[in-house]
């Protein structure tokens, strides 16, 4: 249970950094060939290949890949793909966290695990920046605020109290998805059923366990992330 609880933090917190990240770059306006736009004149292109060049823009399209990649993919492939492939010739350190966790495949697990959920998790930030109404950017700027400080300062802290609750529950989700994990040995519930099986020939009496175990971990989780959603809103009925 520790090892997946463990997971699951590491998983948000990495997957948060990633998805910031991601919904930046989605929302950027880097325009490196924007010259190509316009004539010899100065006149802006009405079409043509030039004017499809001109609104290219490299971040968004890295990120916009990426997105569709991992939300288009099984989990489990990309998993196997982090651990056998990106891994597989690398020499982790082996030692052991809080006595049972195996790093060497502890990590491959967490990294796999953020970089899916990363790919969700920025969809939800980049709709949260993008609910925020166009007049706050406005008054920003007119205070003579940078576009940096206007989304350090004003966007993005109401747009992570609109998606907080999404955030949340995406917490609970990666509680469920990080019992894949045991297929490449992380010490987690799966694993612990998996070990149970062999020893014993019996598959039942562990699946109810762990189910049990899931259960007690989830269900408190979705109640308080209720609760702060229900105090978050009171600001807004008033």
């Amino acid at each position: 249970m520790i090892c997946t609880v463990s997971l699951s933090l590491l998983t948000v917190i990495f997957g948060f950094v990633l998805a910031l990240l991601l919904a930046i770059m989605r929302l950027s306006n880097v325009r490196p060939f924007r010259f190509l736009g316009l004539t010899k004149d100065g006149h802006l292109r009405e079409q043509g290949a030039l004017m499809v060049l001109s609104r290219f823009n490299p971040l968004s399209f890295i990120a916009t890949v990426y997105v569709e990649v991992f939300r288009a993919t099984p989990m489990l492939v990309q998993l196997f793909m982090v651990y056998y492939v990106v891994f597989g010739d690398i020499d982790l350190p082996s030692f052991k966290i809080f006595g049972t966790i195996r790093f060497e495949r502890f990590l491959p697990g967490v990294i796999a695990l953020s970089l899916n959920s990363g790919a969700y998790l920025s969809e939800i930030i980049r709709s949260g920046i993008q609910s925020i109404d166009g007049g706050q950017t406005e008054a920003a700027r007119s205070l003579g605020l940078s576009q940096v400080q206007n989304m350090r300062f004003v966007i993005l802290p109401q747009a992570i109290k609109n998606i907080l609750p999404a955030i949340a529950n995406e917490f609970v989700t990666i509680i469920k998805e990080s019992s894949i994990c045991y297929t490449i040995g992380v010490q987690e519930i799966m694993y612990a059923v998996s070990s149970i099986k062999g020893a014993t020939y019996r598959i039942a009496e562990p699946l109810v366990v762990a189910a049990c175990v899931y259960f007690c971990l989830t269900f408190p989780t979705s109640k308080i992330i209720a609760y702060f959603e229900r105090r978050m809103s009171r600001g807004d009925r008033r």
